[in-house]
């Protein structure tokens, strides 16, 4: 019946309000069956013309590793990055208060505070290991893509997410995770005319990590949205 709420209306809520970025994971591996169901949910995310632009490498045991480890050395060494993306500009007015909001929540989390520049450097460099999570899916372009296919590996990315959480997984979306793009591409050995847009890192929370105390808000309906009839 239109205009009522439905068991799975309600189910779908849940996985939305449970989805969110975690930054501590447990070291347990996700079983392969289950990894591979997963990414089987995903496969029906929608795209433009059917094309399903994505083209996705996921990393666990000895290759999570190697990656992890190629990635932060990378990234420790302060060579600069190798994006195949530009890095976003600057945000500003009300986008620039969400990432501050959000920075602050985590840093009162973990209990690093805005002075303390050792602290914030090493939390920033938590990302290059993937938050220690056992997983990473590294979300590929084919270079020929543009921005249509680019929106349709953020909705691959909401799925496999939502896909996560409905078995009880977390995930944290990175785009740190395509800052060295070119140790990724190495380690991995994937062709250059593959473009690295962003991470995922995945797998079962560690529900004692002081940065899963994290919680950001949303703007509301009317602020964002606009309904015209």
């Amino acid at each position: 019946m239109h205009g009522t709420i439905t068991d799975h209306s309600d189910t779908f809520g849940h996985l939305l309000r449970e989805r969110r970025s975690v930054r501590g994971f447990r070291p347990d591996p996700v079983p392969p069956a289950l990894l591979r169901r997963i990414f089987e949910m995903a496969q029906l995310a929608p795209s433009n013309c059917n094309v399903q632009p994505w083209v996705v490498h996921v990393v666990s045991g000895g290759a999570a590793e190697r990656i992890r480890e190629r990635i932060y050395e990378a990234a420790s060494r302060d060579e600069g990055y190798s994006l195949d993306f530009p890095l976003t500009e600057p945000y500003t007015g009300d986008y620039r208060t969400r990432q501050i909001n959000a920075a602050k929540a985590l840093f009162a989390a973990t209990g690093v505070t805005r002075g303390d520049v050792s602290a914030r450097t090493a939390s920033f460099m938590r990302n290059f290991r993937f938050f220690d999570a056992p997983h990473a899916a590294f979300i590929f372009l084919p270079r020929w893509g543009g921005f249509r296919e680019a929106a349709d590996c953020g909705m691959f990315a909401q799925s496999l997410m939502l896909a996560l959480t409905a078995n009880s997984l977390a995930s944290c979306p990175q785009g740190a995770l395509s800052y060295h793009a070119d140790a990724v591409r190495r380690e991995l050995g994937i062709e250059e005319d593959m473009r690295l847009l962003f991470g995922i890192a995945f797998g079962y929370e560690d529900k004692a990590h002081p940065a899963n105390a994290t919680r950001t808000d949303r703007c509301g309906v009317d602020e964002a949205i606009a309904f015209h009839e």
